[in-house]
């Protein structure tokens, strides 16, 4: 008769029983690491992300079946690439065209991986792909050096504010493993991060196909004392800049469930806040003081970069979707004009006589914008344009209908970054950073907008006609209620008011107390009314 055998004999007597809760806390502990890779077309983007999956035990077993090519079960057989690459047109020709998204965790530290295309007509979805990465791996194939694509991907890391860089040194074994070739690489890539103001650029000799230096040391490089990609991925620093930037919180909603609560919800995109804290909200320029924070698991006493939380404030202040919420003594610039780079995303070109939808944070504006030079990407240099072609890259000055609240982007990724939008087809055209804020700007010292009292119907229409091409926002009334006037005033909104034919012209603004100031104009046409209004 058989031995009656039990799963239980198998397990220690000292073994530990294993707690689910104590599981997911620790999981939970770990921090996250964004990161995308980038490079030329057939550098081994998408073999490298699958390698990596694969070799830190990453991949379910159904889908490594999937990508085998025979049944002999070695890693050699595995079409590494396909991991990733999961659109049909994709795997039918070999390339990735679209960003893939995975992720995977070690005993260290939780990943999400983007893995971006290669070639220059999707640089677009590189952007896309890099936008929320704190690290880049950037492939150079062994045998080609550094390519153009290359350069041009590296531009946009360092333009995306992307502080650690990791140059992959790809397929090594095709090479013999060369340190010379390896060397000459790493002086050619730690030139080009100087030129580009990378702070942080690591060079690592791989083979992806094989798994050298990836996630185990190789043997096939013994010149190579530094770490394996994984190690550097699992102790690189994370958001270390975050929680020490000037705090800065976007209001993306207003929960008011019931009479006794008003919460301004959205997520930190900077810096730390605590309660009693002293805050302003921009555009008014109201302060008040935190009463709470609350979040789904309760009330914190302090909150940082990236929570998303909901502020109550002691005071009762006009807040809505758009706002921002800072600290009162480093609040961010509230201004109409400020220069930026600028990556155009669109097969059609840029054109200075388009006025486009600027989505910053969470509001929208529409803005003018000037091209004044743009990168030549093989030499780095300036050259003077005046339009940006698909996939270029440039520096623009811009001019938004109303003030927007903006950092530059080096100090904060979030308020410094805006995307432009096409209004006629809603197509997303390029993608724009912050760099420096116009000190002279009409916006920098117009906290409002502007009334304008006008007694001739035909030249409120022409008024109207001339602001609206000059991008600005414009409402029309017969009314001549102060209250009203002051609500549409903080809006940043120019008021156009139908008055009696014996009234005479005369432009409203508020001071920085919120009073009204009132212009008589003695020449009451319409270009000396513009002229007085840019005043």
């Amino acid at each position: 008769m058989p031995q009656e055998f039990s799963v239980l004999d198998e397990v220690p007597d000292a073994a530990e029983p294993f707690e689910i809760e104590d599981f997911l806390a620790a999981e939970q502990q770990k921090d996250l690491l964004r990161f995308t890779t980038a490079g030329s077309v057939d550098d081994g983007k998408s073999t490298l992300i699958g390698r990596l999956l694969y070799d830190s035990r990453s991949v379910y077993e159904d889908q490594i079946k999937a990508v085998t090519r025979s049944h002999s079960g070695d890693a050699s057989s595995i079409d590494f690439a396909q991991l990733t690459d999961g659109l049909r047109a994709e795997r039918e020709q070999g390339i990735t065209i679209d960003v893939a998204y995975r992720f995977f965790a070690t005993a260290k530290r939780k990943f999400i991986i983007a893995d971006t295309p290669g070639h220059e007509q999707y640089t677009r979805n590189m952007v896309t792909g890099a936008s929320t990465a704190d690290l880049a791996i950037i492939l150079v194939d062994a045998r080609k050096g550094i390519l153009t694509q290359s350069r041009r991907h590296a531009f946009i890391a360092s333009l995306l504010g992307i502080r650690h860089v990791v140059a992959a040194i790809n397929k090594m074994d095709l090479v013999d493993f060369s340190e010379d070739v390896f060397a000459q690489h790493q002086r050619d890539l730690l030139s080009l991060a100087e030129k580009l103001e990378i702070p942080d650029l690591l060079c690592i000799p791989i083979s992806a196909l094989d798994g050298d230096n990836v996630v185990t040391r190789s043997d096939r490089t013994p010149w190579y004392d530094g770490p394996t990609l994984l190690e550097h991925l699992e102790s690189v620093p994370v958001a270390e800049h975050l929680p020490n930037a000037p705090f800065r919180l976007p209001v993306q909603r207003v929960i008011r469930p019931h009479q006794h609560f008003r919460g301004f919800a959205g997520q930190v995109a900077s810096g730390t806040i605590k309660a009693g804290d002293t805050v302003i909200a921009l555009p008014s320029g109201q302060t008040s003081r935190v009463q709470a924070i609350h979040t789904f698991d309760g009330e914190l006493e302090s909150a940082f970069a990236p929570q998303s939380i909901t502020l109550t404030l002691q005071d009762e202040i006009d807040i809505s979707r758009g706002d921002l919420i800072a600290h009162q003594a480093n609040a961010p610039i509230n201004t109409a004009a400020f220069e930026a780079s600028l990556v155009w995303l669109h097969a059609e070109p840029f054109t200075t006589s388009k006025t486009y939808l600027l989505k910053h944070a969470s509001q929208c504006v529409k803005a003018h914008l000037s091209v004044t030079h743009r990168l030549d990407i093989e030499t780095l240099d300036q050259q003077s344009a005046q339009s940006l072609a698909l996939n270029e890259i440039g520096e623009a000055r811009v001019k938004t209908s109303r003030p927007i609240i903006v950092d530059a982007y080096r100090d904060n990724r979030i308020t410094g970054s805006f995307i432009l939008i096409d209004p006629a087809n809603n197509a997303t055209v390029g993608a724009g950073m912050v760099r420096r804020v116009s000190k002279s700007s009409e916006g920098q010292n117009r906290k409002s907008g502007a009334v304008l009292i006008v007694p001739q119907p035909e030249l409120v229409v022409a008024l109207e006609k001339a602001l609206l091409a000059s991008g600005e926002d414009v409402v029309t009334t017969h009314i001549q209620k102060p209250e009203i006037w002051r609500t549409l005033l903080r809006a940043a909104l120019t008021v156009l008011v139908h008055a009696p034919a014996n009234a005479q012209v005369e432009i409203v603004n508020l001071d920085e107390a919120g009073e009204f100031v009132k212009q008589t104009l003695s020449q009451p046409g319409t270009e000396a009314i513009l002229q007085n209004l840019s005043n």
